[in-house]
């Protein structure tokens, strides 16, 4: 906001005019003096009153208090456990704001990180990838705790800034059917023996089955077991799994010959996907199918091509790619998803139409924040490359990439890899990111030292109504 506009508001001498809103949805606004303060519940050029809870010498943290004058784009939370009373869930934090402006305020995150952490700008802005802003999360880790003061069992995610469980009816970003069972979830856990033993329910939905994944302290009993089904005959779609001790311990109730497998489809491509619930899947499966779809297109892969899908999990984007490349490569950190993406790549080939076969495909699992040049010039020669990594980013894939750049345009202080005269870096990248800082500390090394340029990036809403900031760019040698 401008001086001229900043003298035009009229302020009441406690009040604070909020002028933008950073990455975990707090207003930003400053004193007179100068000082920061970030303000809990405030939107963009509102006027508001607040207190102030926590004072450091050049910032304070605040919570709103009363607000003076109002966002044009604040509208009404969709969800009763949303806000900043005591008991508030605190799995979103946007949810005061209008589903455009969140957007707008993420892509304004993607492009601030992009340039002040990498001194990059992206030479064309994508349009955002959006979807419904309900309903939408297929993924959760619900808090199970039987809170004995109430006489009653809370299942859901945590109070805003609290280790407590909030007291939540219903979650409106979770699927409505999912939204309408943490009721009866409650009475469930209520009813049985292992009622302090149960701390957490993970859920999965596929496409045709809901999956969820109990953790238990102790062996569940006869009857307890028992309830557990009468629960799945009550909610057909539900598939429970039981997790006695850690991930790999995770099982079917009942391994039956007729269990439907948990999966998703891909429709564009043909693909389907089984997985096992604590598998990493997306968390949202309409912005998923799109943001495969764009990433494709971006891609351009060719039928004389081969490219390499790093962090490549399921093959979430691997058998997509297999559909349009002559050959492709998945390189994946865990050997578990490595296994699966290979019994998914086998079992989309054997019922694909004759003259539909997907492209021979590979798999390897190997340690990717270990990368050295060695190792990537094992891996060959590829065209183009899809990155899709966690939220740690591929920092040792790009600066891989940046020591054998450097090794051609300054061989005289970058001694060359043996094998690197015959090895050729990829035309084009397209990166997938879940986390905006790190894709702009690559994007620096991409852009700065291995011979790149930032032709797109733009955001995808994946989460609505969280500050969380998925994104998507594409590089080209320059």
């Amino acid at each position: 906001m401008s001086e001229e506009s900043r003298n035009n508001v009229n302020i009441p001498p406690d009040g604070l005019l909020i002028e933008s809103l950073d990455i975990e949805a707090q207003g930003i606004a400053h004193r007179p003096d100068g000082k920061v303060v970030f303000v809990e519940g405030a939107l963009p050029f509102e006027v508001v009153s607040a207190s102030v809870n926590r004072s450091k010498n050049n910032w304070e943290q605040a919570t709103v208090t009363a607000i003076h004058r109002e966002s044009s784009q604040r509208v009404r939370p969709g969800c009763p456990h949303f806000g900043l009373h005591t008991g508030a869930c605190g799995g979103c934090k946007m949810q005061h704001l209008h589903p455009g402006a969140q957007v707008a305020v993420k892509q304004r995150v993607l492009e601030d990180n992009l340039w002040h952490l990498g001194k990059v700008r992206a030479e064309t802005v994508l349009r955002p990838i959006e979807g419904p802003a309900w309903g939408y999360r297929y993924r959760a880790r619900l808090s199970v705790r039987h809170v004995r003061k109430k006489g009653t069992v809370l299942v859901g995610f945590h109070e805003r800034k609290s280790r407590y469980v909030a007291d939540m009816e219903i979650c409106p970003v979770l699927p409505p059917h999912v939204s309408a069972m943490l009721m009866p979830l409650r009475a469930l856990i209520g009813s049985l023996d292992a009622i302090e033993t149960c701390p957490q329910i993970e859920l999965a939905c596929g496409d045709a089955v809901t999956a969820l994944v109990l953790r238990h302290l102790e062996p569940l009993s006869a009857g307890d077991l028992a309830k557990l089904r009468a629960f799945a005959q009550e909610h057909p779609v539900v598939q429970w799994w039981l997790q006695p001790k850690g991930p790999d311990t995770v099982h079917l109730l009942d391994d039956t010959p007729d269990a439907l497998p948990l999966s998703y489809v891909l429709p564009e491509f043909g693909i389907t996907m089984p997985f096992k619930p604590t598998d990493f899947t997306q968390v949202n499966p309409h912005i998923n199918r799109v943001l495969v779809a764009r990433a494709l297109r971006l891609l351009e892969a060719q039928k004389d091509e081969r490219v390499i899908d790093w962090f490549c999990g399921l093959g979430n984007f691997t058998l997509p790619i297999a559909t349009q490349a002559r050959e492709v490569l998945g390189i994946e950190g865990s050997e578990t998803l490595v296994a699966r993406s290979r019994e998914n790549y086998a079992g989309n080939q054997a019922v694909r139409p004759a003259g539909q076969a997907l492209a021979p495909t590979a798999f390897v699992a190997r340690n990717l924040f270990e990368m050295t040049p060695e190792l990537l010039i094992q891996d060959g020669n590829a065209d183009k490359w899809l990155v899709d990594p966690p939220r740690e980013g591929a920092f040792a894939l790009a600066k891989t990439l940046a020591d054998l750049h450097q090794q051609k345009v300054d061989p005289a202080n970058h001694p060359a890899t043996p094998g690197a005269q015959g090895w050729t870096p990829p035309r084009r990248i397209v990166y997938v990111s879940c986390n905006p800082a790190t894709l702009a500390r690559d994007a620096g090394l991409l852009v700065h030292q291995a011979g790149y340029r930032c032709t797109a990036a733009g955001v995808v809403n994946m989460f609505p109504h969280t500050a969380h900031v998925e994104s998507m760019a594409v590089f080209e040698r320059a």
